[in-house]
């Protein structure tokens, strides 16, 4: 009977924590590259959640810590989204639509022209981007969040209440 009980205690021991570790790592944003998300969209059309963000932004590393770590967050927009993580300062050059985005040395940090062009020149971190399923700008939510309010965000733009309501109505009602 004690070698049982020692079996059930092992297996449970080495389980356990395999166990956890699967659901912590469902509970993770799956991000993939843009290039990644626009070949994948040639398969199976997806709205793109795109999350531009630097180095050396505090904020960007909050939102990664506290927001997409949200187990409710993280699942919704995998189900929901391609999510893009897009590094503002990226060196390499990214085709799209038959143009070149490419980096722009300026100053001692530079930007690349994706991004620019993604958050309206207007470049400031972190900032999400949402596009429809052939990557038509939704709108760009610049700023940190708070898990709370980041989903009434991507519900509104995930569940395509943009086409019904007004951001007003729709916070409101949520």
């Amino acid at each position: 009977m004690r070698n049982i009980s020692a079996g059930i205690f092992l297996v449970a021991v080495f389980l356990l924590p395999a166990t956890l570790l699967a659901q912590k790592a469902d509970s993770r944003v799956e991000w993939m590259t843009f290039e990644e998300a626009v070949e994948r969209s040639k398969t199976e059309k997806k709205k793109i959640f795109i999350d531009v963000y630097t180095d050396w932004c505090g904020w960007c590393k909050v939102m990664d810590k506290n927001t997409f770590n949200d187990p409710e967050i993280a699942a919704y927009l995998n189900d929901n989204f391609y999510n893009v993580k897009f590094n503002a300062e990226q060196k390499d050059p990214v085709v799209f639509r038959d143009h070149t985005f490419e980096y722009i040395a300026s100053g001692s940090r530079g930007y690349h022209e994706l991004a620019a062009s993604l958050l309206n020149n207007k470049l400031s971190y972190p900032t999400v981007v949402f596009l429809d399923e052939d990557f038509n700008m939704l709108s760009p939510v610049p700023g940190y969040h708070k898990p709370p309010f980041f989903e009434k965000v991507v519900k509104y733009f995930g569940g395509e209440i943009y086409k019904e309501k007004s951001w007003k109505e729709w916070e409101s009602s949520f």
